[in-house]
């Protein structure tokens, strides 16, 4: 089955990270250049997940769901699976954090974002009870909308240095999954599979 175009995309971006990450700004200016048709939007999300799948709710209520798409990396790969069941669009999952509400518990309190140091937020303890509503509600919708490599695909690091590459094969099971002998979190090495993301978003 050949999947539909996409005419509008979205990218989530990671924990403490922003729309200025290495793989957000590589996607935006490939988009920009060869296919300036395409509705693109990398909002900041807030370190409330609730609040953060409510902004981006509102910013895609007028979206088609058959023609858009969502890119995920790490926390925003999880978001990503949970709004490509919510919403029933297509997504791309990069290194997704597979369990968040477990992982993020070490790291209530002050944070810092990767790209201005001077930034500075505070990850409160319900952030985690939000997130274990979000794995919940994946858990709940999984089974009754299952992933197909139609519509996921997913790039996983073996040498990610993050997160465990098993726990997230598992969770990206039932869509196309690539993954990486090496590399690490980042994707680093990302303009080497940046042509497999785009060849299954087939943007318009």
């Amino acid at each position: 089955m050949t999947a539909p175009t996409t005419t509008h995309l979205l990218y989530l971006h990671g924990f403490r990270s922003s729309p200025q990450s290495m793989k957000a700004q590589k996607v935006a200016e490939r988009v920009r250049a060869q296919h300036p048709n395409v509705v693109w939007w990398c909002p900041q999300l807030p370190p409330s997940p609730r609040e953060a799948m409510e902004a981006v709710l509102h910013g895609v209520r007028d979206w088609p769901r058959s023609t858009m798409a969502v890119v995920g990396s790490s926390l925003g790969g999880f978001y990503a699976r949970w709004l490509s069941l919510a919403l029933g669009c297509r997504a791309v999952l990069l290194n997704p954090a597979p369990f968040p509400a477990r992982d993020l518990a070490h790291y209530i309190g002050e944070q810092t974002a990767w790209h201005d140091p001077q930034e500075r937020f505070f990850f409160e303890p319900r952030f985690v009870e939000e997130l274990e509503v979000q794995q919940a509600d994946i858990a709940r919708l999984a089974p009754q909308h299952p992933a197909t490599p139609e519509r996921q695909f997913a790039i996983v690091s073996k040498g990610d240095e993050v997160l465990d590459w098993r726990e997230m094969q598992a969770f990206c099971a039932g869509g196309t999954i690539h993954v990486l002998e090496g590399s690490d979190h980042a994707i680093s090495d990302f303009d080497a599979h940046i042509d497999g993301v785009f060849q299954f978003l087939a943007l318009a």
